[in-house]
């Protein structure tokens, strides 16, 4: 057997191939940075075209808004809004008497943008007395006639050919004229109305005694000097309400209309009278869904549930939904 001596040098080795297990380990790096680079590249741009969403204001930024905001609202008016395959029908807001946007549709602007409406809200009917905040005090069919036109151009900037209406107390009762007697119907595709006083009030029977004594002719003749003739027009025994139903007690038809009131409303009364008829109505009270929901007049515009029902109404949704019952409205008037 050949003997080899440890003093002499062996021959350099050749460098082997790298082995399978090597391979195998690098091709596994190169795949998972590949993928991390690519899963990168498109989730950035997604991230970057995403708004971000809006807050829902409350009662505090209402009544901040009301004085220092009445004409602007989050969410609301971006005239620049293209509306979606999903919502093709942009959404047009009404405060109620007394109020502006800027307090009425705090809470219901951002819900709306938020969701993918292009959202629009208009101040009518201010007058003198209105101090650049209290809406609602012109005569009412002029404020039909202001919405008329701010429909159009809503209708205009965005390229829809409807538009669906959501309006507060009065809110809900102009839009009713511009509907029944303007032939606002024909641009209509939804309709909401919180305790709409499109039937009047007598505000817990105080005209009808002032009916009785014969007074109602003389506050109306005093709201015409004070120039808040508005605000009578929506007694149950005003011309203005009375011309509104002449025809028939029945809504036009062509939209889809609900209407949400609670029992305890002390504004237009008696309540039930909220209600409208027609082939394709649903009249929902409050307290049907939620009973604890003890949310006023006044309370309906921060009252979650409410909220809700008008989501699931302009989305089409069914007739009979049932909202979560929470998050319930200021319990006044």
């Amino acid at each position: 057997m050949p003997v080899t001596d440890p003093s002499t040098p062996s021959a350099p080795s050749s460098p082997s191939a790298p082995s399978t297990r090597t391979l195998r380990t690098a091709l596994a790096a190169v795949a998972v940075c590949a993928a991390t680079a690519l899963t990168l590249a498109t989730a950035a741009p997604a991230q970057a075209d995403e708004a971000p969403k809006l807050r829902e204001g409350g009662v505090p930024e209402a009544l901040w808004n009301y004085v220092s905001s009445p004409g602007a609202v989050p969410g609301a008016n971006d005239w620049s809004c293209k509306p979606s395959a999903e919502h093709p029908e942009p959404v047009v807001m009404l405060p109620g008497t007394f109020f502006n946007l800027g307090a009425n549709v705090v809470k219901a602007a951002p819900r709306l943008k938020n969701a993918g409406y292009c959202v629009y809200a208009l101040n009518y009917g201010f007058t003198s007395a209105s101090l650049g905040r209290v809406g609602g005090l012109g005569p009412n069919r002029e404020s039909a006639a202001q919405l008329d036109a701010f429909v159009d151009k809503v209708l205009a900037s965005t390229g829809s050919t409807k538009v669906n209406i959501l309006g507060h107390s009065l809110g809900g009762s102009v839009p009713m004229w511009w509907m029944k007697k303007m032939d606002g119907a024909r641009k209509v595709d939804k309709y909401v109305g919180w305790a709409p006083s499109s039937h009047g009030t007598n505000l817990n029977g105080i005209v009808d005694v002032g009916s009785q004594l014969n007074l109602m002719g003389f506050v109306t003749r005093l709201s015409e000097v004070a120039r808040f003739p508005g605000v009578i027009e929506q007694t149950n025994t005003s011309d203005y309400t009375r011309e509104m139903w002449a025809d028939g007690d029945t809504v036009p038809d062509g939209p889809r209309y609900t209407v949400v009131m609670t029992k305890y409303d002390t504004v237009v009364t008696p309540y039930a009278t909220q209600a409208l008829k027609g082939d394709d109505v649903n009249n929902v009270v409050l307290q049907d869904v939620c009973p604890t929901d003890r949310a006023g007049h006044m309370g309906l515009f921060n009252d979650d549930p409410t909220l809700q029902i008008t989501m699931n109404a302009l989305a089409d949704g069914p007739a009979d939904f049932k909202p979560a019952c929470r998050g319930f409205g200021l319990q006044f008037l």
